[in-house]
């Protein structure tokens, strides 16, 4: 008896939880009040419909996770791109904005010499260091740039032109030691070359030479070209008197010059064009 109960254990309780069920539901019938065997099956019943209920709403519940997850991450990759295009955007418009104020600052620029012909150019590189000595721009013959054109900038004078390519130029500014430049105070009139020097190009100073011992040139006097260059039209701005010092000849002194252009942070200049303007009738 008690293998065959081992052996159809399952069967029977399904078969008496099968005849419970049954009979609860004949009684059920016509008593809303649960009897004692309705009572007995509700005992067995209910768990497993508990179960089942739990079952199911922690599947829906862990369904509908995933997909808000998912949902989250598609949404965050979204914001994602879309932060990433704005920045992208947003550095555009900083380039043009940039591009804008250099087109702007060359038109102040060519206000000031209306009498030149000119062509703007950006600086494209430089020789090794901190200052801009000698340096290349991008425009060149075709643009008709040409040897000893004037190179000025918001300030004033940069440089000149040392000779030109097809699409560039080859320049040089007044820190160049091999840069030179006769110029004046325009308070006094008191004449010298301006000149580059190494010793002071570190500090972005040049230095005024050649002139009188007894000039009357002080410190923060304005240097300007003078009439005596063949290159550079009189009067632009150059830069002012840091400091006077006497040579050791006693017959002459010079003057270390502070340059108005910033020398240091180069990278667009103004072209200008003396020989046209002077042939011209």
């Amino acid at each position: 008896m008690l293998q065959i109960w081992e052996e159809h254990k399952k069967k029977i309780i399904g078969f008496l939880a099968i005849l419970i069920t049954i009979v609860a539901l004949i009684l059920g019938k016509g008593n809303l009040n649960a009897s004692v065997i309705e009572s007995a099956v509700g005992f067995i019943v209910t768990p497993f419909q508990e179960l089942m209920t739990g079952t199911g709403s922690w599947l829906e519940s862990s369904l509908s996770s995933k997909k808000d997850m998912k949902e989250l991450v598609d949404e965050n990759l979204e914001l994602k791109n879309e932060i990433a295009i704005m920045k992208q955007e947003n550095a555009r418009l900083d380039i043009y904005e940039e591009e804008n104020e250099k087109l702007s600052e060359l038109l102040k620029i060519t206000e000031k010499y209306p009498d030149y012909p000119s062509v703007g150019a950006e600086v494209i590189a430089k020789n090794p260091g901190v200052w801009y000595e000698i340096f290349t721009i991008n425009k060149g013959m075709q643009d008709d740039v040409s040897a000893n054109m004037i190179l000025v900038s918001s300030g004033g004078v940069v440089g000149k032109v040392l000779e030109s390519g097809e699409t560039y130029s080859k320049a040089q500014s007044m820190l160049d030691s091999r840069s030179s430049i006769p110029a004046m105070s325009s308070r006094t009139k008191d004449l010298g070359i301006v000149k580059g020097d190494s010793s002071l190009m570190e500090k972005g100073l040049c230095k005024m030479e050649y002139i009188d011992a007894q000039a009357q040139i002080v410190e923060g006097d304005e240097i300007v070209t003078s009439h005596l260059s063949e290159i550079y039209p009189e009067g632009l701005p150059i830069g002012k008197v840091k400091e006077i010092k006497m040579d050791s000849n006693g017959l002459t002194k010079y003057a270390i010059i502070q340059p108005y252009v910033d020398l240091k942070h180069l990278d667009t200049v103004l072209v200008l064009d003396k020989e046209i303007r002077e042939e011209s009738p």
